[in-house]
This record gives structure tokens, sequence and C-alpha cells, in this order.
């Protein structure tokens, strides 16, 4: 069963996951609302992330843009999908 959720055009923390850690990642990424995260490769925001920092950041990070991405994209959700941790690398079904 898909779920719809109303997103916030300014507040990224509407995405399932994202807190205030990882918006102002995203923020930092120059991501300033949900709808600018539509169609987005999270592969590639999670390697600028990395460079910005100057080092590792951890994998669920990806995870969790992965999700994002999915969410800001999509008009309907599988819930199943709105948890980060189903977009792990190992994970089947995405």
């Amino acid at each position: 069963m898909a779920v719809t959720i109303q997103k916030s055009a300014t507040d990224l923390q509407v995405i399932p996951g994202v807190g205030p850690s990882i918006s102002a990642d995203l923020h930092a990424l120059g991501y300033a609302d949900v709808e600018s995260l539509r169609d987005q490769d999270p592969e590639r925001m999670y390697g600028e992330l990395c460079s910005l920092r100057g080092s590792h950041v951890d994998r669920c990070v990806l995870y969790v843009f992965r999700e994002a991405v999915y969410f800001a994209s999509n008009e309907s959700h599988d819930p199943h999908l709105l948890k980060w941790w189903n977009w792990k690398d190992s994970a089947a079904g995405r």
C-alpha cells in the first residue's frame, strides 16, 4: 500500500530519516528544499559530501541520501522505502 506524505517546500526534515545533521549536510551541498533533491544522484551527493568534509563520511549517510531522493522524486511512497536502512547496498527490491 502506497503512502502519500505532504511535502514542505522549505523543510528538508519532513523527509523521513532526515534530522538536523543530515539537513545541514544537504544544505552544505546546495540543496535548499525537498524539490531540489528530485532526481538527484545519491552516490554523487555522498562523494561530494566526503570531498567537502575532507574525510570518509559514515556510509549510512548515503542510505539516507538514497531515501531522501526517493522521497523527493515520488508523490506516492512505499512505506518500506521510507526507512533509510532499507536502502543499504545489499538491500533487495529497490
